[in-house]
């Protein structure tokens, strides 16, 4: 069996859309300049400190030792897997060329490697188990075999073919006090990401009338009273928030909600912004995402207007659970932990 890497693609998956549309896999640290010739771990280390002077050393040990799988540990056969969280998927792909530093190919990553992508798999077909470890925020682990065997069975039930998108924990080491806090916080960061994503799977799990739920507590978590419209024709309105819970007082916040897997396009966005009034604010709640067209509609709204999808939904309930009321927390049930400091 070829080994398997999971390669992120940026933070929250920004670069998502160049490393599938241009058929590449790519790590940043572009300063470190072409690295073809190196072999050792200390020689990566060295220019670690030399280009990154801010880099404590249990940083620089973790960072080099990513770089170098990169380079060289990587063979022309390997498969390579990376996430995009709006859309809940992995891509599996195989890497086609040896290591390569080209500068511009892919945003702020110029350590490249060719990769054939060509199949997906859905988060939320793996196990839990899977799904951990594949939630790390580093950026690049080695798959078990595990796991690769349930994404290969996964596969093989049939993928729709790729096309271009538009849109371990580790174990401390003894060391110096420095190193231990910087490996620490590593693992404190891999924790919350981890976190975050299983957050995300509860409510992905959620019905879209628990949805609509959730997202009416967060509001009364913010300080406002809610209304939720009764079952039937809504005219883009879900949901009524307002400091008086009748819309008499200002400001008045209406909500959509969209709990489906496709993304939302302009022409939704639009349909919602026409129906807002003077004095409205809009919120519109979609679990699949948004178009880049229709993030543009949102930016040129008449009324402020807040599109969210997953990933802001998270944010928003992590930061307001301490003022969910027993209902919300219901949905979404979380119970907090201690970290060393």
């Amino acid at each position: 069996m070829n080994n398997m890497w999971l390669v992120r693609a940026g933070e929250r998956a920004y670069l998502i859309d160049e490393f599938i549309n241009k058929q590449a896999a790519a790590i940043g640290w572009s300063e470190l300049g072409n690295l073809s010739t190196v072999t050792v771990l200390q020689k990566v280390k060295e220019l670690l400190k030399l280009n990154y002077p801010e880099y404590k050393e249990g940083k620089v040990n973790n960072t080099a030792g990513q770089i170098l799988r990169f380079i060289k540990e990587f063979k022309v056969g390997d498969e390579v897997i990376t996430y995009n969280p709006e859309e809940r998927l992995y891509y599996i792909g195989k890497v086609e060329s040896e290591y390569e530093y080209k500068l511009g190919f892919i945003t702020n990553m110029a350590h490249v490697r060719k990769v054939s992508w060509k199949g997906t798999v859905s988060r939320d077909l793996l196990s839990a188990p899977a799904r951990n470890t594949l939630g790390s925020i580093m950026t690049i682990i080695a798959v078990p075999g595990e796991v690769q065997k349930e994404i290969h069975q996964q596969l093989d039930k049939g993928q729709s073919k790729i096309e271009p998108i538009t849109k371990q924990n580790n174990a401390l080491h003894p060391g110096n006090e420095d190193e231990e806090s910087e490996e620490l916080e590593l693992i404190k960061e891999d924790v919350i990401e981890k976190s975050n994503e299983f957050i995300k799977d509860k409510i992905a799990n959620l019905d879209w009338e628990q949805m609509q739920e959730l997202v009416a507590g967060i509001l009364r978590g913010m300080g406002y009273k809610t209304r939720i419209s009764p079952k039937g024709p809504d005219r883009g309105r879900d949901i009524l928030a307002s400091p008086d819970g009748l819309g008499l007082e200002e400001p008045r916040i209406i909500v959509e909600v969209k709990h489906r897997s496709g993304s939302m396009g302009a022409n939704q966005i639009r349909s919602f912004t026409g129906g807002l009034r003077s004095g409205d604010r809009g919120i519109y709640v979609s679990t699949g995402g948004f178009s880049k067209e229709a993030r543009y509609e949102a930016e040129r709204a008449n009324h402020p207007l807040a599109l969210l999808e997953l990933d802001s939904l998270v944010d928003m309930v992590v930061q307001y659970y301490d003022q969910f009321d027993s209902e919300t927390r219901a949905l979404v049930p979380l119970r907090k932990i201690y970290w060393p400091v």
